[in-house]
């Protein structure tokens, strides 16, 4: 038992000192991705952002306005299946009172696909078409992201076939390409853009959850801790559920006054070890296995419909 405490405080104390680590992540190519951005702007009339619905401030790039600058926008929320409705709901409204037209696309399904296609020749009004001397001209458009939110495979429904490189790695899109995508539309693709420094550690690590920052970044089972942390918050249903957990064994736990934080984290984090059968030599909860886990599930949806960020 006094081994066991002992491991216990040191992962306390580790996760203390994780909220103070500094993250920067920034692959090479992205800075020349972001000056070819901006210089295939000057051809372009609307902008297509693609964010995370489960994220969206954390999966917006902060430098969007400076870059694309008078240009009219559209958001992508993406991903809406593995988000939550009634949240979905608010972060629409909420673009929408900033003049932003937003539209909730899962880009699997193909669900918000035909809103999309609607949309753009709306936000591109006639009167700015005729201003510009482009009638029957296509309205030029070019569909920016992050690594991760869902960008090739969003491209590909637009286009109602395999035209960008899909794969599970952040920023496997490469190389520009144009593709038409009706009469009226014709699409510039480029791949995604992450900032050179992450100011908020909460940002970070939504990314992390998400899986933008890989794993290999941070640790597995930091990354995991912290998400569990949060899920206890706000989505401890969920947990309970796709766990199977004792709701009585958690009520004990949440209740007991002589516990920190991170010790109840901990204490849940072990029962769903013991649940999932993660356990070494000795009886001990693999807690790295556990972390990968909570971040597999909680990526592919089967936690439930999560959304990390309120509207």
């Amino acid at each position: 038992m006094q081994r066991k405490n002992s491991e216990l405080n040191n992962n306390i104390d580790d996760s203390k000192k994780f909220s103070k680590v500094a993250i920067s992540w920034y692959p090479g190519h992205m800075a020349k991705t972001r000056r070819q951005i901006i210089e295939d702007l000057k051809l372009i009339d609307i902008v297509v952002e693609i964010l995370d619905a489960r994220i969206p401030l954390s999966s917006q790039n902060p430098d969007i306005k400076e870059i694309i600058k008078d240009k009219m926008r559209i958001v992508i929320l993406n991903k809406c299946d593995l988000s939550c409705e009634k949240e979905n709901k608010k972060w629409v409204e909420n673009f929408e009172k900033q003049g932003i037209p937003a539209i909730l696309v899962d880009s699997v399904s193909g669900k918000g696909i035909s809103e999309v296609m609607q949309k753009i020749p709306q936000v591109y009004s006639n009167e700015k078409y005729n201003r510009q001397g482009r009638v029957g001209k296509s309205i030029r458009m070019i569909i920016l992201g992050i690594p991760n939110v869902g960008k090739s495979s969003f491209i590909n429904r637009l286009a109602k076939r395999n035209t960008a490189q899909v794969g599970n790695k952040p920023g496997v899109t490469r190389q520009k390409q144009w593709i038409k995508l009706s009469n009226q539309i014709e699409l510039l693709d480029t791949p995604g853009v992450l900032w050179p420094k992450l100011d908020s550690q909460n940002i970070a690590l939504n990314l992390a959850y998400t899986g933008t920052i890989k794993d290999d970044v941070l640790q597995t089972i930091e990354i995991g801790f912290e998400l569990l942390k949060k899920l206890t918050r706000e989505y401890m249903p969920n947990l309970i559920e796709r766990y199977k957990l004792s709701e009585g064994e958690i009520k004990d736990i949440m209740d007991n006054k002589e516990l920190q934080e991170n010790e109840k984290v901990l204490e849940i984090m072990n029962l769903i070890g013991k649940k999932r059968g993660a356990i070494i030599s000795g009886g001990e909860i693999n807690q790295e296995r556990v972390a990968t886990i909570l971040l597999e599930d909680f990526r592919s949806g089967k936690l439930g419909k999560i959304t990390l960020e309120k509207g």
